[in-house]
C-alpha cells in the first residue's frame, strides 16, 4: 500500500499565524523568527514548489523560475497605509505569466492563515494599460466574455466574477454599451476561502491545483488580452558599428 503525503502545514503553522495576529510587533515577532521559517515559510516554499511542478502540465507560461520568489513578503508595506502593523497574518503566493508585469496582470494566488485558505485567480489591481486591454477585449465580444465566466462549473464551484467596480461606465465607452457592468470593473477575479483545516489536509496541494486549472481559461482570456495589445519595439535601422574581431 503506497504511504499518504503529509500534510503541507502542521498545527503550529496555524498556532503560529493566530499567534502573530494577537501579537503584530516586531517585539514579539524577531525571537520567534526561526519558528516562522520552520512552522510557516519553509512548508509554504515546499508547496510552492510541488504546485510549479504541476504548473508545467498544464500552464507552464506560469511556472515561477524561483519558488521562493513566487512567495509574498510577510512583511507589511506600512508606508501609504493608516495600519502601521509591521507584520501579514498570512503568508501567500502568486503564480504570474512570465511575459507580463509583475503583480499587473492575471495571474492564480493562494494564501494560508489562522482564518482560512485562500484561493484565487484573475486580474486583481492591472496597470492602467492592461487594464484598457481587457475592457477593449470584453468591449467587443461581451457574449463571448459573458459565456467564459458563466460557465456552469466555474459558478458551481467559485460563485460569480468578483472585483469593485467605479460607478459610471468609463468615458471611452457609451453608458448603455451591452458590457456596461463588466466595463466597470476594475478587477476580474474568482475567489473563494475554505476553512484553515484544509492547509493541514494532505490534499492541499491536489485542492489548489484543482482549482488553478478551473481559473485557467478565465486567467489567460485576460493575459491573451494584454499580450495582443502590447506593440513590438520599432525595428532600429541605424548603421552599427561592427563588433572588433579581437
Amino acid at each position: 500500500m503506497a504511504k499518504a503525503s503529509s500534510p503541507p502545514f502542521t498545527p503550529k503553522a496555524i498556532s503560529f499565524l493566530r499567534q502573530l495576529a494577537k501579537n503584530n510587533k516586531r517585539e514579539w515577532f524577531q525571537p520567534r523568527k526561526e519558528q516562522f521559517d520552520e512552522f510557516v515559510r519553509g512548508p509554504m516554499l515546499e508547496l510552492v514548489t510541488q504546485i510549479n511542478d504541476e504548473l508545467r502540465k498544464f500552464a507552464v507560461d506560469y511556472v515561477a523560475n524561483d519558488p521562493a520568489r513566487a512567495i509574498y513578503r510577510i512583511y507589511r508595506d506600512t508606508r501609504f497605509s493608516k495600519d502601521k502593523t509591521p507584520y501579514k497574518t498570512h503568508i501567500s503566493a502568486h503564480f504570474q505569466h512570465r511575459q507580463l508585469p509583475r503583480n499587473r496582470a492575471a495571474g492564480f494566488y493562494f494564501a494560508v492563515s489562522h482564518k482560512g485558505v485562500e484561493i484565487a485567480g484573475g486580474i486583481y489591481m492591472p496597470g492602467p494599460d492592461e487594464l484598457a486591454a481587457v475592457r477593449e477585449a470584453i468591449a467587443k465580444k461581451p457574449a463571448a466574455f459573458e459565456k467564459l465566466i458563466r460557465q456552469p462549473a466555474l459558478v458551481r464551484k467559485l460563485g460569480s466574477l468578483q472585483g469593485d467596480a467605479l460607478s459610471r461606465v468609463p468615458k471611452s465607452y457609451p453608458p448603455d454599451h451591452p458590457a456596461a457592468d463588466w466595463l466597470r470593473k476594475k478587477h476580474f477575479y474568482f475567489d473563494v476561502t475554505l476553512d484553515s483545516s484544509a492547509a493541514l489536509k494532505p490534499t492541499l496541494r491536489k485542492t489548489v491545483v484543482d482549482s488553478f486549472k478551473l481559473r485557467l481559461p478565465v486567467v489567460e482570456y485576460f493575459n491573451n488580452a494584454v499580450l495582443a495589445s502590447i506593440k513590438p519595439e520599432p525595428a532600429d535601422d541605424r548603421p552599427k558599428r561592427p563588433e572588433p574581431m579581437f
